[in-house]
């Protein structure tokens, strides 16, 4: 017999045409969070925490039986990175996973798999976590200790793919756990203001600060200090500058996080909940799910090609992006055009991208131009910081050939930039530097990628701290910008960083004036100013809840 009465069955089948399509209806009455275990059963805490558990699930984007989790991939990689000027969609040319090429060269419309696939997922985390919630809140026999704890949880959880929805489509619907009827899911996204939607989101992160502890046992599991970053990054999506200042200086006092010495160690799975990470998706792989869908699923077609990896071989490193490390003899940026082999650059290039001689990870092999698939359209660079050695015991070198690192959603790197662009918002522009300098040490004092044979570095290096004073404000902006992109390149943040800056029309369309001379596949790429900042609406959800209530983004 089948867990749920009428009532939660409709439950579910509503949630499917609120949030998604009449056709994946079938998939969320399937897909169920808290297993087959009848009505009744489930208000007790061992299956409470099965349907928690379940919510924490979505994180990695996997919400279904296919594999399809590269459609709404937590890392954000076509998202974030394909659709900024860090990467390109890379592949089998532009007809391989055609509509991320059409996302590429900003072509989006509100029926592309993408689109509704990456809204599907977040709106499943909603979902698992409202229910989740809706258990735990009416449970008498819970720990009342630890069902304070959980909720924090859940909230933070809920927090996070809110946020997620507003950074990605920014006008969406607003559900929480006191929705139970069909009415309750139809809800549009006219209701709440911008500033209303920001301030549930926040609210969220609020109550999971107020109800969690400073540390916790599992390390997938967020703490107060979790919750606190997460409202820094809230804040400065908001340009909430001096909350910003205040929750980062809250978690950096705390004394739980720091950076690591070495850059590359950072991006080793075996260091995946090391001090230097916030908050992390928790992948692993060979633990008998027999998909390995618990794994990096959502990233699987970054494998770079070469004896070792399958060569799916997209998400690839942009010329612009090569560009952006290069150095001056003394160690800090400029902008000279092409980098070429020889010229000075940041160490971390060659920690984050594949370049033909340069040393691939620990394999005693050079990374070569030919493992770039479809090489005359995407280049000859490949992704190198978020890729496991194919000698790892956590790497699979099987389908769906993926690995056990996790995704890290905050890492204290990145929340030490914000704090460097809140200073320089506020006028502090000496305490911005000494906060970029603190990441760009770690950068200069890493170990640098070697010459196979010699040891010696394997190109001419050089990185420095900023030693003089900062004293121009729109130079100040530009350097804390330009360490965020270095630092967090392939990590999926670049576009939605260019948006909340202000700047994506401008630095779209320089990049794509330059790129169209080298790579033709972006020849017909427009960025609209006004439109391409978020994604459209899914036309399905729009068509679901009726236009009385939903609105499509605007000029989609």
């Amino acid at each position: 017999m089948k867990l749920r009465s009428a009532k939660n069955i409709m439950y579910m089948a509503v949630a499917a045409l609120a949030l998604g399509t009449s056709a994946c209806q079938s998939e969320y009455l399937e897909e169920v969070p808290y297993g087959e275990v009848a009505p009744g059963e489930m208000s007790k805490p061992q299956n409470i925490e099965r349907a928690i558990i379940a919510a924490y699930s979505i994180l990695n984007g996997q919400f279904d039986g296919a594999s399809s989790a590269f459609n709404s991939p937590a890392s954000n990689w076509s998202f974030g990175d394909a659709m900024s000027d860090d990467a390109y969609k890379g592949g089998g040319g532009t007809g391989d996973q055609n509509q991320i090429h059409q996302m590429e060269i900003f072509n989006t419309n509100p029926t592309i798999t993408d689109v509704n696939r990456k809204w599907l997922a977040l709106y499943e985390g909603v979902k698992r976590a409202n229910y989740a919630l809706r258990l735990l809140q009416s449970s008498v026999s819970f720990d009342p200790q630890l069902k304070e704890v959980r909720e924090g949880e859940l909230r933070f959880l809920r927090g996070h793919f809110y946020f997620e929805l507003k950074k990605i489509y920014n006008n969406v619907p607003y559900i929480d756990e006191q929705a139970e009827t069909v009415e309750d899911y139809y809800v549009g996204n006219k209701a709440l203001t911008d500033e209303e939607l920001w301030a549930k989101i926040a609210d969220d992160f609020n109550a999971a600060y107020d109800r969690l502890p400073e540390h916790q046992d599992d390390a997938g599991r967020p703490n107060k200090f979790t919750a606190k970053a997460y409202l820094a990054k809230t804040y400065a999506f908001q340009e909430k500058w001096q909350a910003c200042l205040d929750a980062a200086n809250e978690v950096i006092a705390s004394g739980k996080y720091s950076l690591l010495p070495n850059f590359r160690d950072v991006f080793l799975p075996e260091n995946d909940n090391s001090a230097e990470i916030i908050f992390a998706v928790q992948h692993s792989v060979n633990d008998g799910e027999p998909s390995n869908y618990n794994g990096s699923i959502g990233d699987r077609l970054s494998a770079p090609g070469g004896p070792y990896y399958s060569q799916y071989g997209f998400h690839r490193p942009s010329q612009n992006l090569i560009n952006a490390f290069e150095t001056n003899a003394e160690g800090f940026p400029v902008d000279a055009g092409t980098l070429d082999a020889g010229d000075f650059s940041d160490p971390r290039l060659d920690h984050t991208v594949g370049r033909p001689g340069i040393p691939y990870l620990d394999l005693d092999i050079l990374y070569e131009a030919s493992w770039a698939r479809d090489l005359a359209t995407y280049g000859p660079y490949g992704p190198k910081k978020r890729i496991v050695s194919a000698l790892s015991n956590l790497n699979t070198d099987t389908w769906p050939y993926i690995s056990a690192l996790n995704y890290y959603i905050i890492r204290y790197a990145d929340l030490l930039l914000w704090k460097a662009e809140a200073q320089v918002a506020l006028g502090d522009l000496e305490g911005a530097r000494i906060t970029v300098n603190e990441v760009r040490g770690r950068a200069a004092g890493s170990q640098v990628v070697t010459r196979l044979e010699s040891g010696e570095p394997a190109d001419n290096y050089r990185v420095a701290i900023y030693d003089q004073p900062w004293t121009d404000a729109n130079e100040a902006v530009e350097l804390v910008r330009l360490e965020r992109r270095l630092e967090l390149a392939m990590e999926g943040h670049r576009f939605f960083d260019l948006v909340r800056w202000g700047v994506a029309a401008e630095r779209m369309s320089d990049y794509l004036e330059e790129e169209k001379q080298i790579r033709s596949h972006l020849m017909n790429a427009v960025f609209v100013e006004g439109k391409h900042e978020y994604f459209p609406i899914p036309q399905s959800y729009i068509d679901m809840v009726g236009p009385e209530l939903a609105e499509q983004n605007p000029h989609y």
